[in-house]
């Protein structure tokens, strides 16, 4: 009896399968086609009693990647642990979930048509999310799907935060307002920080950095999100890997009224090559921009640069909403494994009381604090585990659903 959890993004497709009971890990995978190229994507599968095993796979659609995710958990692959009979829960990461979905549902019919309509928002991520439920459906007929919603963990933003400062008519009349994303990895990396910190449960001030192909910063104080960098639409916040993150509205208004861009042109610009593959000219992966720059690209360094000095400029402004901050968090892609990105965001943040340690910090695992003994606040790089959050929502939907 096991949950499997999938978590589609933007440049990967990661997936867990879980006891059902205790909810402990039995398998974890990943696809990855970061570098761009899905004809040779990277399967990755973790036993929990075994090495590490990857391959490479076509996936040219989301389809064909949820499909091929689910029968490596099915084990109908050649590494697949598992047969069909155990998995009896799915869960789903959806990004988008509007102002109609505050928490995490059972699918059925009018909540996919919901998750569609939503599409426009989030069209990097919602679509492949509802590609995995209907592979599933496929794959797995009959098994109970939940939809767990990064949105949620920012359903009770106070309304300073969540508003825009734009005719008050458009929130009332259309929903125009901030909703937040990344809230999975966000919620986890925050409970994890309390428990290295020995404060769980402590008006603890945390800000977290979620870097990976999206990515988004949140101030979470109490474990309780107040701020976050996204906005309406995952477009808006930090620079991305193919997204902008924040720009002049008027640019778009220019671009479309004197340049001739249609809609559907500026919405593709925003969305799939701005960023860093617009600035670097080479990639939407940093590991590439990093590498280019190091052989002296002058966009790619260019590109670093511009994405780490975002990064530090969201850190400063939510430090200034807490009032100070406890401890700061680097997680997913980036975050994780980029010790030059980290270096550089935190470079002139010792006022705040962020002092990096250099050498922990070149040389860090998961979980890790990175921050010199003498620095009044912590500096982690822990390891997202969003699956693990898929698997326990699922669970606690269908349990509560059980007893009612």
């Amino acid at each position: 009896m096991s949950i499997l959890a999938i978590n589609s993004g933007s440049s990967s497709l990661k997936f867990g399968l879980f006891d059902a009971g205790a909810c402990e890990p039995l398998l974890a995978g990943d696809i990855d086609w970061a570098h761009g190229d899905r004809e040779r994507a990277q399967l990755t599968l973790r036993p929990r009693d075994g090495q590490p095993v990857t391959s490479l796979l076509a996936v040219p659609d989301d389809f064909t990647a949820a499909k091929a995710a689910i029968n490596a958990a099915l084990g109908s692959g050649p590494h697949g642990p598992h047969g069909n009979s155990s998995i009896t829960l799915v869960g789903h990461r959806v990004v988008h979930g509007g102002a109609e979905f505050r928490h995490s549902v059972l699918i059925d019919a009018k909540v996919k048509a919901a998750i569609e309509g939503l599409n426009k928002l989030a069209p990097l991520h919602n679509p492949p999310a509802l590609k995995a439920i209907e592979a599933a459906e496929r794959l797995l007929p009959g098994v109970p799907e939940v939809a767990v919603f990064d949105t949620a963990f920012f359903a009770e933003l106070p309304a300073k935060a969540y508003l825009y400062a734009l005719p008050y008519g458009y929130y009332q009349l259309w929903g125009i307002r901030r909703f937040g994303f990344h809230g999975l990895s966000h919620a986890y990396c925050a409970g994890r920080a309390s428990e290295l910190l020995g404060r769980a449960g402590c008006d603890l001030r945390l800000i977290s950095c979620h870097l990976g192909g999206g990515c988004s910063a949140a101030a979470v104080r109490g474990g309780v999100a107040v701020a976050t960098t996204n906005g309406f639409s995952p477009l808006e916040g930090l620079m991305m890997a193919t997204r902008p993150g924040s720009v002049d509205p008027g640019i778009l208004i220019h671009l479309q009224r004197d340049h001739g861009l249609s809609l559907d042109q500026i919405d593709d610009a925003l969305n799939r090559s701005s960023g860093l593959l617009g600035i670097s000219g080479v990639s939407s992966d940093l590991a590439q921009i990093e590498a280019a720059a190091a052989q002296g690209n002058p966009r790619a360094r260019l590109a670093f640069d511009m994405f780490a000095d975002r990064v530090r400029s969201a850190i400063g402004a939510l430090a200034a909403t807490l009032g100070g901050v406890d401890a700061l968090i680097f997680t997913d892609r980036v975050g994780e494994r980029s010790a030059a990105l980290r270096a550089a965001a935190c470079e002139g943040l010792e006022f705040m009381g962020l002092r990096l340690d250099l050498e922990r910090n070149a040389n860090c695992g998961a979980d890790a604090d990175l921050a010199r003994g003498d620095s009044p606040a912590r500096i982690f790089a822990i390891h997202t585990r969003e699956e693990l959050m898929i698997a326990r929502e699922a669970r606690r939907v269908l349990a509560a659903m059980a007893g009612q």
